[in-house]
């Protein structure tokens, strides 16, 4: 069978060094070289019940030899235990170890993935990331327990039927030499067409399962409604459900096709032996037997020959499937962990923030989103970031989380460099809420256990109360047992953003980013919420970003950027007197909501 376009490119792009294969295999090395033992000992043993059958047609029953006619049936039916008895302990054997190195891989990749940046993930596909961790992986087991391990199996029946064929009758043999090859050239073909089929139905589902995710989960369903779409889905979906209809029709001929194929030709080969038989010339005197011990032979090297045939093609999907793991696994870390992280004790950091000379840039940009910035926060201190959209106000404030590292500069906190601290250190130290309030699809309870797990029930309503959604939780059936949703759609975007500064809140940071946090509020709301914020603000460094001037003008230092820069600095009353870029954007309604 031939291997695929898209495995050949896969592999021509970024092949797969069998050193780097091999020590994936070497610690399960002493569990490989049982199960290939296995193997040839399931596949010796078995080829010994022709040579039985032979005796019992030719020596047993003719002679009436009921000791050797128990012998040889004693002797069939232990070869057929033993066998039976190998081939499980084998499947245990190769499943656990295919199973131990999916969990490798999977662990692996997951975590790889988790220490990329926020770059990697807003220019990759959420279902490309997915199809890696389950599909690729999931093939893996296919690959360990059924590839490799078939490849052994059929060799070793190949060589070994081969062997007693030829031992019983090298003329047969050479008869088998000539019928072979078309049979097994006749079959391929059939597969061939099947398999172009198969891959035309595989391509069909993808489509399939895109438009299902696609227009019937909440935000698809919200857009069709919307745009008056539900008709155009429902017939995009009908014509590949058309298309899928056909592909299984064409597809159930072709296996029947393949069927008939074999049959005729697991037919014709014992017809061409028993017509060989009658021969004089071809025959040599063979027994029935002999004859019949041939043709069980005979039918059982057809199989591993056509195994054997399609190693190439299964070569080089299991290599492209090594090569598309080990591609996430080399994926270069751009926020890398610290190798020795500076040990400290979160609950006794200040929280004063330093930007000194911090210049940052996008990977796929030329143009900075921060060029050579300055700024000091003190402790206990709020910092409010203004500027129109695009200034880098969200990238300046994701350098504090350590979303990103800066390209020139540093950030610090309390003067320690966040590249030197541990991500645990960090996240206990530096709380985030942003304009995208994200739930996971679990109860309110887990999604605030998030940020604490240990925390107790009175710890969680102090931090709803304070988030001003205490008595909304309350008020629910199920209180804080309530599932959110997908996305926690069951609640509205404001109630999600008061649930996610909850979440934040609850892990008491020293240093809060709020990132628009207040902005899916309205204007009454976001005035109660942010007098609550401002209470707990208190002794707590603030990083706030937000296009409504009331949630700034309190801020004891503003600072306000252009293209990347720090064009202002300075107290709201200050900055409105210079009267230069804040004062404009203070005035300007686009700017800022009225209060």
């Amino acid at each position: 069978m031939k291997p695929s376009r898209a495995d050949r490119q896969q592999l021509a792009e970024s092949p797969v060094p069998l050193s780097r294969l091999a020590g994936l295999f070497r610690p399960h090395r002493w569990t490989i070289g049982l199960v290939m033992a296995l193997i040839v000992a399931s596949s010796t043993i078995s080829l010994a019940q022709p040579f039985l059958i032979r005796s019992v047609i030719d020596d047993a029953l003719p002679h009436q030899d009921l000791r050797l006619l128990v012998l040889a049936v004693a002797g069939m039916l232990a070869v057929t235990i033993a066998s039976s008895l190998l081939g499980v302990v084998q499947t245990w054997l190769s499943t656990g170890l295919g199973q131990q190195i999916m969990h490798t891989l999977r662990t692996q990749v997951f975590d790889h993935l988790q220490r990329q940046s926020m770059d990697f993930f807003k220019r990759t596909r959420g279902g490309e990331v997915q199809s890696r961790l389950t599909n690729d992986i999931g093939a893996m087991q296919s690959v360990v327990t059924s590839t490799a391990t078939s490849v052994a199996s059929n060799v070793t029946t190949a060589v070994g039927t081969a062997v007693a064929m030829v031992a019983l009758s090298w003329r047969l043999s050479l008869l088998s030499l000539l019928v072979i090859p078309p049979a097994v050239w006749l079959t391929r073909r059939v597969a061939l067409a099947r398999r172009e089929i198969t891959s035309q139905q595989q391509r069909r589902l993808a489509d399939l399962q895109t438009q299902v995710d696609e227009g019937l989960s909440v935000s698809g369903v919200l857009l069709t409604k919307t745009l008056g779409a539900s008709g155009t889905a429902s017939r995009r979906f009908e014509e590949t459900s058309t298309s899928l209809v056909d592909l299984e029709i064409r597809s159930q001929l072709a296996g029947r096709w393949r069927m008939a194929t074999m049959s005729i030709v697991f037919a014709a080969i014992p017809a061409a032996i028993y017509l060989a038989a009658g021969f004089p010339a071809t025959s040599g005197g063979m027994t029935i037997g002999t004859l019949v011990a041939f043709t069980a032979l005979q039918s059982g090297i057809f199989r591993p020959l056509m195994g054997l045939l399609n190693l190439g093609a299964q070569w080089i999907s299991s290599m492209a499937l090594f090569s598309r793991i080990f591609g996430y696994l080399d994926l270069p870390v751009d926020v890398a962990p610290p190798a020795d992280p500076t040990r400290i004790d979160p609950t006794t950091i200040r929280g004063e923030v330093r930007f000194e000379g911090v210049s940052y840039a996008y990977p796929d940009s030329a143009i900075p989103a921060l060029g050579d910035i300055d700024l000091v926060v003190p402790a206990g201190t709020t910092l409010a970031l203004v500027g129109e959209t695009g200034s880098g106000k969200s990238t300046l404030a994701a350098l504090v989380s350590r979303l990103h590292d800066p390209g020139s500069g540093r950030v610090t906190i309390d003067e320690h460099d966040l590249r030197d601290l541990s991500s645990d250190d960090l996240a206990a130290i530096v709380g985030v809420v942003s304009q995208e309030a994200y739930l996971v699809h679990a109860s309110i309870r887990d999604n605030l256990l998030l940020a604490r797990p240990a925390a107790s029930e009175a710890q969680l309503w102090r931090a709803l109360a304070a988030a001003q959604i205490d008595e909304l939780v309350a008020s629910l059936p199920a209180g804080l047992d309530t599932m959110v949703g997908a996305r926690g759609h069951r609640f509205s975007g404001g109630e999600k953003q008061r649930l996610a500064i909850a979440r934040t809140l609850l892990r008491d940071p020293r240093v809060l980013v709020l990132d628009e946090a207040t902005s899916a509020l309205d204007n009454d709301t976001e005035r109660e919420l942010q007098h609550a914020l401002d209470a707990l603000s208190a002794g707590r460094t603030t990083i706030t970003i937000a296009h409504r001037l009331t949630t700034i003008e309190s801020a004891e230092q503003i600072a306000v950027l252009d293209h990347g820069q720090v064009v202002e600095k300075g107290s709201h009353a200050s900055l409105l007197a210079k009267g230069g870029r804040y004062a404009h954007l203070a005035g300007s309604a686009t700017a800022f909501a009225a209060a």
